[in-house]
């Protein structure tokens, strides 16, 4: 799945992406560390994957966890 960066914070190796759909999605440091990406800055596309996929309150997809966040390559 695709996804746009939209937050990281170096120091806890975590953030959120917005999926195509502009639902914000956060991410871990071990979705982080699972890429092998060193840096991640806001509006970089990237790839992510994903389990769960039930939606919950306020459009914050719940049981949904990023499992890897890596860069887009064409």
């Amino acid at each position: 799945m695709q996804a746009t960066a939209y937050t990281f914070d170096p120091q806890t190796r975590s953030g959120s992406v917005l999926l195509d759909d502009g639902t914000p999605l956060p991410f871990d440091a071990a979705a982080f560390d699972a890429g092998g990406l060193r840096l991640l800055r806001p509006g970089q596309r990237v790839r992510i994957e994903c389990t769960g996929t039930a939606a919950g309150a306020e459009g914050v997809p719940e049981g949904r966890r990023v499992t890897l966040v890596t860069l887009q390559t064409f």
